[in-house]
């Protein structure tokens, strides 16, 4: 019966994660109440995911990623980035995958993919080169690097807490770094040689947005007549903004330019509003309201057009991050233009636009929203955790000086681990701690640093193994793949295990793929007589090199709408990249660990 429960609550779990019934971090805490409530894990081990070493370690590295990221040491890569890039896009994917791939094995690939991603923009715009050449190779290439140490992903630290709780020892920090090197070097070479004649030439960074978004027709000037209902009234009064789908973003008085806040500004005969909105709703508003739509918008004259950083009010992209409060909500919900004092002109969403009811559209991870607002909004846009400002932050933003006291630290956390001086949880907190004494963080901003989705998706997932190892399901899971397999080899079970690994990461996540194969793996090792570590680490590559489609793996969403993909260019690319991966990792690790 306990195996009939806990195989039922591992289905049930699937569902929740393919469907997307609840979000993955609530899925995974309710799987951990239920075990609890039905008897199959004690109460102990249903909240010990909060204690397990796996969790607190990923932990201790977001912040320890935040602490670097924050002192802009990682925008010193810049510079590496034009000196080395030249002008094919071969090369620049060389040089990307020369500085990002080791980065990824020290500091978290995603921390690295967010830096990264408006250094990518402005070399692109610098360049004229399309975006979309190369920020998929950024994010497949921080996912190779994350695998030259075991801290470089959220994955292979769990996989070492599931190792050392099998009876296998925790990994050591370089444990798999050779076969780690081996496939990103391979992985490379694919991304610099057929790469370029796969990716899309589709998005050319430009001086304006307009083009980018096609506001033309979305961005209009209108005059109010004297007839207009509107003379007189503020624009809160009006409530023009609330009754129609438009957005003013700048009010001309007597050839004098007002940016926002304009709420509490009272509209004059002759004054012309800068708007955003939809020409049907424009239409209703010139009949009811009284006004005039100018036959076109000057954009070259607009100061906003130009770079953001040049003047007082401008236009900038920002990023919807994975761990951010705004997924899920409107931006009538959230209140947007009062919370940060800035306009949403458009949304771009993978390569689709959308620029039509705003105020009504849930915003999901990954999409990239264009802004525009007085250049103190982007500042704070660039502090908030929420969302990532895709231009290279101020100076006054980072702590510029406090960059070097950074990398020693984390190469002390690093070095600490190394050479055995303490575990890599120890040298972690340590390193944490010394972040905040040192100022690289303030203490507020530790708490921001912690993707707090992915520490409660580990920590609700993890008593779900114990429920399988405890109940004898993975025995059962184990010897009906062995049954399945028949006479296959090792090799041919080494690849079946690493296709099967793939697929369910590509539907569900990385960590809810090792923490139920990891244990069923080991078991047909022991069964077999293979080396259960072995069959650990090609577990551990499967899950971690996902290239496939967008939603596989966090940096992909991130690329998904600023390089205006679609799904089908991470099949195309992703694909054969994945085909290759599953290739020659299982024979690479045979040849590296022994079979």
């Amino acid at each position: 019966m306990e195996i009939v429960l806990t195989l039922v609550i591992t289905g049930a779990a699937l569902a929740c994660f393919i469907f997307e019934w609840l979000p993955a971090d609530i899925t995974a805490i309710s799987i951990m109440v239920v075990l609890m409530l039905l008897g199959l894990v004690e109460p102990e081990q249903g909240i010990g995911g909060f204690s397990n070493p796996a969790t607190i370690t990923v932990m201790a590295m977001f912040i320890l990623s935040a602490g670097i990221a924050r002192t802009g040491a990682l925008q010193r890569a810049s510079d590496l980035l034009l000196h080395w890039g030249g002008k094919h896009p071969g090369q620049q994917i060389l040089a990307i995958g020369a500085i990002v791939g080791p980065l990824s094995g020290l500091i978290n690939n995603t921390a690295v993919v967010s830096a990264f991603l408006p250094i990518i923009e402005d070399f692109s715009r610098q360049r004229r080169t399309s975006v979309s050449k190369l920020l998929m190779p950024l994010s497949f290439l921080a996912i190779l690097g994350g695998m030259f140490t075991v801290v470089g992903t959220s994955t292979s630290v769990l996989v070492s807490s599931l190792s050392a709780d099998l009876g296998y020892g925790e990994f050591s920090l370089f444990q798999f770094s050779v076969l780690g090197a081996i496939i990103f070097l391979f992985g490379l070479a694919y991304l610099v040689l057929i790469g370029p004649c796969l990716l899309p030439d589709r998005k050319v960074p430009t001086d304006s947005f307009s083009q980018d978004y096609g506001l033309k027709d979305y961005v209009s000037e209108v005059v109010i007549t004297p007839r207009s209902s509107l003379v007189g009234q503020t624009l809160r009064a009006s409530q023009l903004q609330r009754r129609f789908d438009v957005d003013v973003l700048e009010l001309i008085h007597n050839g004098n330019r007002f940016p926002q806040p304009l709420a509490d500004k009272v509209l004059s005969a002759g004054d012309i509003l800068l708007v955003r909105g939809g020409r049907q709703d424009l239409l209703k508003i010139r009949d009811g309201e009284g006004i005039e739509i100018l036959p076109d918008v000057q954009f070259g004259q607009k100061s906003w057009q130009a770079d953001p950083r040049s003047g007082e009010e401008g236009i900038a992209e920002v990023l919807v991050l994975s761990n951010s409060n705004l997924i899920g909500s409107t931006l009538k919900e959230l209140r947007f233009r009062q919370r940060y004092n800035a306009t949403v002109l458009a949304i771009r969403r993978g390569a689709e636009l959308v620029r039509d009811r705003l105020g009504k559209v849930p915003l999901r991870f990954g999409d990239l929203v264009l802004v525009q607002g007085p250049k103190q909004s982007f500042v704070g846009l660039q502090t908030s955790r929420d969302l990532l400002v895709l231009e290279q932050q101020d100076i006054e933003t980072l702590r510029s000086d406090k960059a070097n006291l950074a990398i020693v630290i984390g190469l002390a956390v690093v070095g600490a681990a190394a050479f055995k001086v303490c575990p890599i949880l120890v040298s972690a907190l340590a390193g944490v701690v010394l972040m905040i004494l040192t100022g690289c963080l303030k203490p507020g901003e530790l708490y921001q640093a912690v993707r707090w989705d992915v520490i409660f998706l580990l920590a609700g997932l993890i008593p779900l193994g114990t429920a399988m190892e405890r109940s004898g399901a993975t025995k059962l899971l184990a010897d009906g793949f062995i049954s399945l397999g028949g006479d296959i080899s090792g090799y041919g079970l080494l690849t079946l295990l690493f296709i099967l690994t793939s697929l369910l990461t590509g539907i569900l996540s990385n960590t809810a793929s090792v923490i139920l194969l990891i244990p069923v793996g080991v078991q047909i090792a022991q069964s077999l007589g293979l080396n259960p570590l072995t069959v650990m680490f090609v577990i551990t590559f499967a899950a971690s090199n996902s290239f496939m489609t967008p939603i596989g793996y966090q940096t992909n969403t991130m690329v998904y709408g600023a390089g205006g993909y679609r799904f089908i260019d991470f099949v195309k690319v992703g694909g054969p990249l994945s085909l290759l991966m599953a290739v020659i990792t299982p024979p690479l690790a045979i040849w590296l660990y022994g079979l």
